[in-house]
């Protein structure tokens, strides 16, 4: 997969490339990623990218022509059929099932904006997709592209040493993750689920599937107001509560 970011801060966003998932990805050359910076396409000697806001107001805005000029080089360095996706409080929320759609295509373009926004002209006319992480604000779009960047590439083929890790976690089937244990088997007074030990792999799929089940009704409630859950399911799910209520 070919990925391209825009962003006046690309020391910043190239950090992601030093660590983690995306890092063996980068090393094993599974992904590219190639970040251009709008103050590269500036024709002033201070290389300008924002001016006041027509109509007055607080902040500065980013110019239309340095953006436009960033994404026409970053436009050459990935696969036709690559969305241009911008960063924006206004965008509609990033979720699980937004990772997995981009994670199918070719490649994609991330625009991070700065400042109060981006002239409006640059997005209608060259931005296909607005995203944004959740109802707050940040300095920038580069710590969302950054999250968008790790939550992809994590579902790729062959980046995870397990491909099965990616389809067990939150909100691959809609739900929030079961709980997990590891050594030792006690601490303090606290004990691992005796059906972890146990050995029966069956009997431990069951238990983890019920344990998100009923994790994501008392945590995430809207979550499961979006699924249409089967009889099994709602069997699991009444098992969990009661347990909840010994």
């Amino acid at each position: 997969m070919q990925i391209g970011v825009v962003s006046l801060f690309p020391e910043m966003v190239s950090t992601i490339a030093e660590f983690g998932v995306v890092g063996r990805a980068l090393s094993r050359e599974l992904i590219s990623l190639d970040i251009e910076n709008p103050r590269d396409h500036t024709d002033d000697v201070h290389r300008t990218v924002d001016d006041r806001p027509y109509g007055g107001g607080p902040g500065m805005v980013m110019k239309y022509a340095p953006l436009a000029g960033a994404l026409q080089v970053s436009r050459q360095r990935v696969p036709e059929g690559s969305p241009v996706i911008c960063l924006s409080p206004q965008g509609a929320v990033f979720d699980q099932a937004v990772a997995e759609r981009y994670a199918a295509l070719p490649g994609m373009i991330l625009l991070a904006g700065r400042y109060e926004g981006i002239d409006e002209r640059l997005i209608e006319s060259q931005v296909d997709e607005e995203i944004s992480l959740g109802d707050f604000v940040l300095s920038g779009g580069e710590i969302a592209a950054m999250a968008v960047i790790d939550a992809v590439v994590r579902l790729l083929p062959g980046v995870l040493g397990d491909d099965e890790s990616a389809k067990q976690d939150s909100f691959a089937e809609g739900l929030l993750d079961c709980p997990h244990y590891t050594r030792p088997e006690v601490v303090g007074e606290m004990t691992v689920p005796e059906i972890l030990l146990s050995g029966d792999h069956a009997n431990i799929a069951r238990w983890r599937y019920k344990q998100a089940l009923g994790r994501t009704q008392l945590r995430r409630p809207d979550l499961l107001e979006k699924l249409d859950l089967d009889d099994e399911q709602r069997m699991l799910l009444d098992e969990f509560l009661k347990e909840q209520k010994r």
